[in-house]
Parts: C-alpha cells; sequence; structure tokens
C-alpha cells in the first residue's frame, strides 16, 4: 500500500539502511520474513521500517490495555442538606462525604429550600462552609457556595496528592 517511489529504509534493529527504491525495501523485508511498514508517510522521502507487523500491533494492544487498567474515572457524589439540620445528621453527612472524597470522588453539596426558608439563605451559606472546613484536610473547595435556583451548592474536590 506504499505510494511513494523511494523510500528511507530502517533495520529490524533500528539502524538506517538507506534510501531505496520501493521494490527493493520490499525484497529486504521478504528475505528477512517481515514486513515492511511505512513509519512516517509525511516525510520526504517518506519513511519505511522493516518489522513484524503482527506482533507490533500486539504489543500496541497490550501497552493500550494497560493504559485503560490505571486510568480511574472521576464520579460526582451528591450531600442533600435541608437548612435547619440536626448537629448529629450534619456530622453524619460529614463522614458520607469524607468516605466519598478518601474514595477519589467529588463531592456536590446542595442544601435545598423549601418555602420561606430561601429568605435565610446566608445561615445555609455558612453551613456549607462549615462543611467544607470539617473535610478541609482531605479537600479543596472547587466551586464556592452559589444559588442555583431554590438550592444552594457547592463542589469539592479530593486534594491532589
Amino acid at each position: 500500500m506504499i505510494r511513494a517511489k523511494e523510500v528511507r529504509v530502517i533495520d529490524v534493529d533500528g539502524a538506517q539502511i538507506g534510501i531505496m527504491p520501493i521494490r527493493e525495501a520490499l525484497r529486504l523485508a521478504e528475505e528477512k520474513n517481515l514486513d515492511l511498514v511505512e513509519v512516517a508517510p509525511n516525510a520526504n522521502p517518506p519513511v519505511c521500517r522493516i518489522m513484524d507487523f503482527g506482533k507490533f500491533r500486539y504489543e500496541q494492544s497490550k501497552r493500550e490495555r494497560e493504559n485503560r487498567k490505571k486510568q480511574r474515572v472521576i464520579d460526582v457524589k451528591e450531600i442533600r442538606f435541608s437548612p435547619k439540620i440536626d448537629t448529629h445528621d450534619f456530622q453524619v453527612k460529614v463522614k458520607s462525604a469524607q468516605k466519598f472524597l478518601k474514595d477519589g470522588d467529588k463531592v456536590k453539596v446542595t442544601v435545598r429550600f423549601r418555602g420561606r426558608e430561601i429568605i435565610h439563605n446566608e445561615l445555609a451559606k455558612d453551613l456549607l462552609l462549615q462543611l467544607a472546613k470539617s473535610v478541609e484536610d482531605i479537600a479543596v473547595i472547587e466551586r464556592v457556595p452559589k444559588m442555583e435556583g431554590r438550592s444552594l451548592v457547592m463542589i469539592l474536590a479530593p486534594k491532589p496528592s
């Protein structure tokens, strides 16, 4: 599938053989029972390498699988409060936030207002900042408390280790 008339050929060891016609490069690869693979098609002349293409594709897919194993998807967990939350309930929510943050997930903390509670949104803001202060050793505030409709929302992210 190589369309160029002349190519720069690289041997199996990585040593440059030189610039030669495509037929001669293919003959060299056939003598070694290997494939001629175009590595840099935009170069002038194009660069081709003599290699076992099947082995190359296998190793490449193996590397991709390894990289996928190392990836970690960060979820956003949500914790909901009411502005009239009791201290013990607040401590339970703090513990669950700490658990989520230690697992490496972000935490979206929402204070939901019902009826006339929305008048006292500064109390809810203090509540969110108190939560942030209680998890400050393992988390950073990614988004400060902000009103979204009838809710006050803050996002916490785990501290980079």
